[in-house]
């Protein structure tokens, strides 16, 4: 059995999924491309991509994480 767990966004209330999307957002490292984009602008870029089934949520049942990651690495998470 693996240790990820898929999290369905309509599972999620609301205001907790805007939450992980903003900390997600604001994450060191996370890389937009060549120009600054405000934080709104990158939460309504990874709604937009969570809802299109670019973007999953997972979360490991081992460290009680969350994370977002792309639809192939989440499968590749959830095979085990």
């Amino acid at each position: 059995m693996s240790r990820f767990v898929e999290v369905p966004p309509g599972r999620v209330e609301q205001d907790v999924l805007d939450a992980l999307l903003e900390e997600f957002a604001s994450r060191d490292g996370t890389d937009y491309g060549e120009s600054e984009r405000s934080l709104d602008a990158k939460v309504l870029e990874l709604r937009t991509q969570l809802r299109a089934g670019a973007l999953c949520l997972v979360y490991d049942t081992v460290s009680e994480e969350w994370d977002l990651v792309p639809r192939d690495h989440a499968q590749n998470l959830l095979a085990g």
